[in-house]
């Protein structure tokens, strides 16, 4: 399925060279396409930066001094524990950013990143993958773990010496729209670069197409006008405390113009971290099985009011939805109530789902309205 979200702008994925309109990108590899958005725009560590604590949420007047947001010392504190990656596979190279952390259940220090960052060009395969650290000094690294629907995955350098320490994780469920945050990571292959701004939404649902032809799905994404650029893919969002709170992913470029539009997006930490754990302990993500197969229909091809719907092409013999009682030419209408009307909506309540949950399915069987309650696998 390739249609859009309603009210969203439309989408792309790098690399590739951005048309004359308002985009949205995964943001890896600038070194191998380096005018994928626009021109290289001024970088560098940005010195301090007063944020009061009260913005957004109401309170007495900001003082020069009370709740303020020292980038500066964010930047000392968090810089070492954000790394470059280099990847090289068969079908693309390029650099993108990584976040050194620590994961319970995990010996060691790892780094989470974006899996457009370790699999770039048009086809996921097997990389070369290197680490550059603050400090300058690099080591070939491992991939553990990728997945493709989440842009989540997580390498390990594979010699012994430590040369970042872990960042400390943050909570992104607690962030309210206006709180400051910092963006660390590579833009266009410039390391350390830090960028600072606002949580300008939260909860966002952001689909990025990916060169395959598939997609990534950022749930409950962060949204910041921190400038975000190609290549700071897999950094660090942090809050003020230098805690670790989302990982950067895509970013929007308007048309004709350079840098950042201020529509930056990242993975909720409270996501990224138990995916990052799962992925490098088992080197996949277990997913929720709905056991059917479907395909997209059109209530009428005469109507230009008709609504696109997801029909039941087949369901798996003793799986979740056979015994539910779905059926071959089922309508699906909601799903846990959410509307039914592409693969991507779908996508978002399996993204959302576990194991064992009961989950209400509203389906339209010969022009009537049925309800069954569908069990995860």
């Amino acid at each position: 399925m390739t249609e859009q979200p309603r009210n969203q702008p439309p989408l792309r994925s790098a690399p590739r060279t951005p048309p004359r309109r308002r985009s949205l990108s995964a943001l890896a590899l600038p070194l191998a396409v380096a005018g994928l958005i626009g021109g290289i725009v001024g970088g560098g560590i940005v010195g301090l930066i007063g944020w009061q604590s009260d913005w957004g949420h109401g309170g007495s007047t900001p003082t020069a001094t009370a709740g303020s947001c020292s980038v500066t010392r964010v930047a000392r504190d968090t810089l070492p524990s954000v790394v470059t990656i280099a990847a090289r596979t068969a079908s693309g190279s390029g650099t993108g950013s990584g976040v050194v952390v620590d994961l319970s259940g995990v010996s060691g220090p790892v780094v989470i990143t974006n899996e457009h960052v370790v699999h770039p060009g048009s086809a996921a395969g097997a990389a070369s993958l290197t680490i550059t650290y603050a400090d300058g000094s690099t080591a070939s690294a491992q991939l553990l773990g990728a997945d493709q629907p989440t842009d989540l995955a997580v390498v390990r350098a594979t010699d012994d010496t430590h040369h970042a320490p872990a960042v400390p994780i943050g909570d992104s469920g607690s962030l309210r729209v206006g709180d400051p945050v910092v963006a660390l990571g590579s833009p266009l292959g410039l390391a350390s670069t830090v960028t600072s701004g606002i949580v300008s939404a939260t909860g966002r649902y952001i689909r990025v197409p990916t060169e395959s032809g598939s997609a990534h799905h950022l749930i409950g994404a962060i949204q910041t006008d921190a400038a975000i650029n190609p290549g700071n893919s897999g950094g660090a969002l942090t809050d003020c405390k230098g805690r670790l709170i989302g990982i950067n992913a895509a970013g929007a470029s308007p048309g004709g113009e350079s840098g950042s539009a201020g529509l930056g997006f990242a993975i909720p930490v409270d996501l990224a971290v138990p995916t990052a754990q799962e992925l490098a302990q088992h080197g996949t993500v277990a997913r929720p099985e709905l056991g059917m197969q479907l395909r997209s229909v059109t209530s009428s091809m005469s109507d230009p009011e008709s609504q696109t719907h997801l029909m039941v092409q087949s369901v798996d013999a003793g799986g979740p939805a056979q015994r539910a009682g779905i059926r071959t030419g089922d309508i699906l209408l909601t799903v846990d109530g959410t509307a039914i009307h592409s693969l991507d909506d779908l996508v978002q309540v399996q993204l959302h789902a576990s194991s064992g949950d009961r989950l209400p399915v509203t389906l339209q069987r010969d022009g009537a309205e049925v309800s069954v309650t569908l069990t995860v696998g």
